[in-house]
């Protein structure tokens, strides 16, 4: 079985990524091994994959939470709700919470274990391809505020991340390729042999090939694995793993959270973060339609919704990478590298926000 240890000393942790764990009697009880667990997940994923973790955890699994579906969930009405059945079960600190499902209960999990009895155990079972490959590795938790994404959360590392690859079978399309969003974001600011392997297997991608797809998963997870081991925080090169991010929380935020699946922004806020890259004569035109190819090619978006300047200004200034002495955005320095840069000018901003992609042929 594939598996990496994000490396942070007492907080460490194994990622597994295979096919069929979570019908995996033995590993799971290896696993999960607190006596009490509390799963939470939603009405799209528990019809596929809540049963089998039923029977193989038993008694000890005490309940299941099925919340509606969607990111219009990741706020602090359903936070109180996930605090009173844990309550209700008395879920103590010798217990775990299970997050069985995509980035939105991850998110939403991972806080209320952050916040119950001031930090309780938990564990990430992602079940589409952007949670997999990203979302679920990190430690990064939070819910929604309407003044911006994410405004409200903090860092809690699960107890172990369980990838199994076989659930993305039931990931609805669109929603696949919303994770194919993150993969190209990691292959841009960090592999450039990724990069490379992605554009060699467009056609494996876009009939969702498990092979294909469970190599993704295990290349973006050693990146992410490595570069948070590096800053756990976010207080100086981990700000890379949100390339795109600061534009697409924009159009999440402002369109209406749901509206734009979360790694549909990313691509189109990708689009708009490597023309930025190349006004700042990071990259050239080459570079920078190399990236937007490849998203065209895995049928992504990369044209931005037309916003008026001063929504992307107002929504940008919330961003939580913003400081008392500006926004600090993440551009490429070169196709595989990037860096966050504090010093963009307001003229180079709204250049970039008015481009949009020349029309294919």
């Amino acid at each position: 079985m594939p598996r990496l240890i994000v490396e942070l000393a007492d907080r460490s942790y194994p990622i597994h990524a295979d096919r069929g764990l979570l019908n995996d009697s033995d590993f799971l009880h290896q696993t999960l091994q607190q006596p009490r667990l509390l799963l939470v997940t939603d009405e799209n994923v528990a019809p596929h994959w809540l049963a089998p973790l039923q029977r193989a955890l038993g008694e000890r699994l005490v309940h299941a939470v099925v919340l509606p579906a969607g990111e219009a969930q990741k706020n602090l009405v359903t936070l109180e709700r996930l605090f009173d059945e844990l309550a209700r079960h008395r879920i103590g600190r010798d217990g775990a919470l299970l997050a069985l499902g995509g980035g939105v209960v991850g998110d939403l999990t991972g806080f209320a274990a952050a916040c119950w009895q001031r930090g309780t155990a938990f564990h990430q079972i992602p079940t589409t391809l952007l949670a997999q490959v990203d979302a679920s590795v990190g430690g990064k938790t939070a819910v929604n505020h309407p003044s911006g994404k994410n405004l409200i959360g903090a860092f809690h590392q699960p107890r172990s991340v369980i990838a199994d690859t076989a659930t993305l079978s039931t990931l609805p399309d669109r929603e696949f390729r919303a994770g194919l969003a993150e993969v190209i974001k990691h292959a841009l600011i960090a592999d450039l042999e990724l990069l490379v392997w992605l554009e060699s297997r467009v056609r494996e991608l876009n009939d969702r090939d498990p092979e294909t797809v469970a190599e993704c998963v295990i290349r973006c997870c050693r990146i992410k694995a490595a570069v948070v081991a590096e800053d756990e925080t976010e207080q100086g090169r981990r700000a890379i793993l949100n390339f795109g991010h600061t534009f697409a929380h924009v159009i999440e935020g402002a369109c209406g959270y749901g509206e734009w699946l979360h790694g549909e922004a990313v691509a189109a806020g990708m689009a708009l973060a490597l023309e930025l890259s190349r006004r700042l004569g990071n990259i050239n035109e080459e570079g920078r339609d190399r990236g937007i190819a490849l998203m065209r090619d895995l049928q992504l978006p990369v044209n931005a919704p037309a916003l008026d300047h001063q929504t992307w200004l107002d929504w940008m200034a919330r961003d939580k990478k913003a400081t008392a002495s500006g926004l600090r955005l993440i551009v490429l320095d070169r196709l595989g590298h990037a860096s966050v840069r504090g010093d963009v000018s307001e003229a180079d901003l709204l250049a970039t926000i008015a481009w949009r992609p020349a029309a294919e042929d």
